[in-house]
């Protein structure tokens, strides 16, 4: 496994920065999210390749990773570049925020991502490693089936909402949305807890879901999603932020006076 590390980095590097040479024609940085989720999928592949472990355990952790990975992969191909109208509003911003030095950060950015992939791909790797399945395997299963049709059905509600083109500028509150913000955010940070139980406890598995809520509430996910979601629908989004919660599903609060 680790003689094989500066490959996929070669790899990575050169996957991200064809990309980054794309959108530089296209002006639609959403392909980063695309390569990210298919670099977790290539690593995911690689570590059950290589990693030491029993090979039911291989099996069961690298199947459900990659097809969490290429669900969200090939969703975000067709929602976010193939059928979107404009760029993501996250990255327009950013684009106009950084203005002539736009394309040498946005490569940063797509290169940032093929080493977040790597990082993600460690608890996974880890959940890998031991011996035969308990019947916690089970449970993770679960955990990971929930998360897996929780964050689809979440993401194609939104999808057939934003389709409408009356509903242009209002919030989304149909089904999963209306009781979470971000109820795609939600199922996609529990599924990192599949891995967790699957190793028993293993140490470095709670990488995957300290790390990812590290990104959604500071970094990349919900500060910079929210602040869009003001900027194009103003109090709307608003009364929704005073009603909603905004991570975990929970009845709504009543509608203030």
């Amino acid at each position: 496994m680790i003689a094989a590390i500066p490959w996929m980095i070669a790899a990575a590097v050169l996957m991200m920065t064809a990309l980054w040479a794309i959108q530089l024609r296209t002006r639609d940085a959403a392909t980063a999210d695309v390569g990210w989720a298919f670099l977790v999928a290539g690593g995911v592949a690689t570590a059950a390749a290589l990693t030491d472990g029993d090979l039911q355990r291989r099996l069961l952790v690298g199947g459900m990773a990659m097809a969490w990975a290429l669900r969200l992969g090939f969703f975000l191909l067709r929602d976010r570049v193939l059928r979107a109208e404009h760029e993501d509003g996250r990255y327009a911003a950013l684009r106009e925020h950084w203005g002539a030095k736009a394309p040498r950060n946005f490569l940063g950015f797509y290169l940032a991502q093929a080493a977040v992939a790597g990082l993600f791909v460690v608890p996974i790797a880890a959940a890998m490693r031991g011996g035969p399945l308990s019947w916690l395997a089970l449970v993770a299963i679960a955990i990971w089936l929930v998360s897996l049709v929780g964050e689809s059905v979440a993401d194609q509600q939104l999808a057939r909402f934003r389709a409408r083109p009356e509903h242009r500028g209002l919030v989304c509150r149909d089904g999963l949305w209306r009781y979470s913000r971000h109820p795609n955010y939600f199922f996609e940070w529990l599924h990192w807890w599949a891995y967790v139980v699957v190793a028993e406890g293993a140490l470095l598995t709670f990488l995957g879901p300290l790390i990812m809520l590290l990104f959604l509430f500071q970094l990349t996910g919900i500060p910079y999603t929210e602040r869009q979601a003001i900027k194009s629908r103003g109090d709307r989004y608003r009364d929704y932020q005073r009603t909603t919660s905004v991570f975990f599903p929970w009845p709504p609060r009543p509608e203030a006076n």
